[in-house]
């Protein structure tokens, strides 16, 4: 009761005119920045940081927020229509959006991943609202075994439902975790494949393979087959959702949530790890397998509300810890410092007014991205009416100019056309790219996790398995690797003649 008291009183400081005008503000501004690739959210947020000196605490957060939540509407935006994620957590959005807007359907694409953001982001607020304690407390006692484990089952989860077999997935997750590896150990310092290149010294950045595998890959693969057969402008469709639609997604905005909250408020990848087993989940829960890879609308309803969820699920931790599990929360805490406060038990004490606005300013900020982006969901579609060679030459431009901003390097450039071409071969050879991202996002944390959980135990394998967190996390592992193996057997069981009796 106390918490609702506290947010009706947050209600009061968000719903201010001057408030709503940075929150509306915030969420312009993150959609505009969230559709460009390479520029995601926390670098939204870091380039306005300066801007808000000026600002009053609150209203810099409220903006924050909008900012947050606009970015990453902003990134599926862009993943879905041109097949280039604004950011990692939007690569999940590529898998099925693309297919859907291909196929003349991206204002409904877009429409389910605006509805998808809002039902993540109202489930995943109101569990912020009701659960920050426990989750914290859960937070603090997850450990490195625990940590490893969720990775393991990410991998295995994704590269086990995407493809055409086992092999190519796994062939795909390698190639990622490759290149997830260039730069200096974390633990050593020692460099490894870089080369001799200092560039190389810090890796890879995420946004620079992503948008090297989806987007240059992709026009390298359109500009292949242009040669032989002209593009046409993609029509853009009916700009609702029909009936089938809201059957088939409901329940996909409603299971998002689930998976995306708690693990936003771990630290464990922030939102791509829910991303990928929500779309892993709503393909093994799926009425029409036929769809999937062509255009299944749950593909991405689903992992959008996770996304969502877990960007809620995020400031858990960051709020009540002081420990920010994303990038994101990370430039918001250095934000929090800059106004001469840390977040952590005591915030929701000193500053009640401060934290219960900012909780109140995602509801306010959620409705305004609903309100802005359902009408435009059509316009934006209408990018696909531009004729391919013309769209895809501004694909690889915003791409190049996405990469260099990353690090202002003229090496990223060369790193993103060899990864485009890496795109393009596994392309050719039927390599899933999605399993390939998350080895580059994950590996390295993978890694690291492994070594320090091996250091606990003294180097033995055991001290892996050694909570009973991770020994539930391996075993729904083991039944995601055997079950279409018992599915075979169960079907071969059905299908032998039983013998007829004399």
């Amino acid at each position: 009761m106390d918490a609702l008291n506290s947010l009706m009183d947050g209600f009061g400081t968000a719903l201010t005119p001057v408030n709503l005008l940075w929150a509306a503000l915030g969420v312009l501004l993150g959609t505009a920045i969230g559709v460009l690739p390479g520029i995601g959210p926390a670098m939204a947020v870091a380039l306005l940081l300066p801007v808000t000196y000026g600002l009053e605490p609150i209203g810099a957060f409220i903006m924050f927020a909008g900012i947050y939540y606009g970015a990453m509407f902003g990134g599926s935006t862009t993943s879905i229509l041109l097949n280039t994620p604004g950011e990692s957590a939007a690569v999940v959005a590529a898998m099925e959006g693309n297919p859907m807007a291909k196929a003349g359907r991206g204002a409904q694409a877009l429409a389910a991943a605006a509805i998808g953001h809002f039902a993540g982001g109202l489930i995943g607020t109101l569990l912020l609202v009701a659960l920050a304690p426990t989750v914290a407390d859960l937070a603090v006692d997850i450990g490195a075994p625990d940590y490893f484990a969720i990775m393991v089952l990410a991998f295995i989860a994704v590269t086990s439902v995407l493809g055409s077999s086992r092999i190519r997935g796994l062939a795909s997750l390698l190639i990622g975790l490759t290149l997830g590896l260039v730069g200096l150990d974390q633990m050593t310092g020692q460099q490894r494949l870089t080369f001799g290149s200092l560039q190389l010294a810090d890796g890879i950045d995420v946004v620079i393979v992503a948008v090297g595998l989806f987007a240059i890959g992709e026009a390298l693969w359109v500009a292949a087959h242009l040669r032989r057969s002209p593009g046409k402008p993609i029509p853009v469709g009916r700009p609702w959702l029909g009936l089938d639609d809201l059957r088939r997604t409901w329940k996909s905005w409603l299971r998002g949530p689930l998976i995306g909250f708690p693990f936003g408020a771990i630290p464990a990848g922030g939102a791509e790890i829910p991303t990928f087993l929500s779309y892993a989940t709503e393909k093994r829960l799926s009425k029409h397998p036929d769809d999937w890879g062509k255009g299944a609308i749950e593909g991405v309803a689903g992992p959008e509300s996770a996304a969502s969820a877990s960007a809620a699920g995020t400031l858990v931790s960051m709020l009540t810890l002081g420990l920010p599990t994303t990038a994101v929360a990370a430039v918001m805490l250095a934000a929090f410092q800059q106004y001469g406060i840390q977040p952590g038990p005591l915030l929701f004490e000193r500053e009640p007014d401060l934290v219960w606005g900012l909780i109140a300013s995602l509801f306010v900020g959620m409705i305004l991205l609903l309100a802005l982006n359902l009408p435009l969901a059509p316009v934006w579609a209408k990018l696909l009416r531009i004729p391919r060679p013309y769209l895809y030459a501004g694909i690889l431009f915003f791409a190049a100019v996405g990469a260099y901003a990353v690090g202002g390097e003229v090496i990223d450039l060369v790193i993103l056309l060899i990864i485009g071409l890496i795109g393009f071969g596994m392309r050719r050879y039927g390599l899933p790219v999605l399993p390939a991202v998350i080895g580059v996002i994950l590996g390295p944390n993978a890694e690291q996790q492994l070594r320090r959980a091996l250091q606990i135990s003294d180097g033995s394998v055991s001290g892996l398995v050694d909570t009973p967190f991770a020994v539930t996390v391996y075993a729904v592992t083991a039944l995601l690797l055997i079950w279409p193996l018992l599915r075979k057997l169960a079907t071969r069981v059905r299908a032998r003649p039983h013998p007829v009796a004399k």
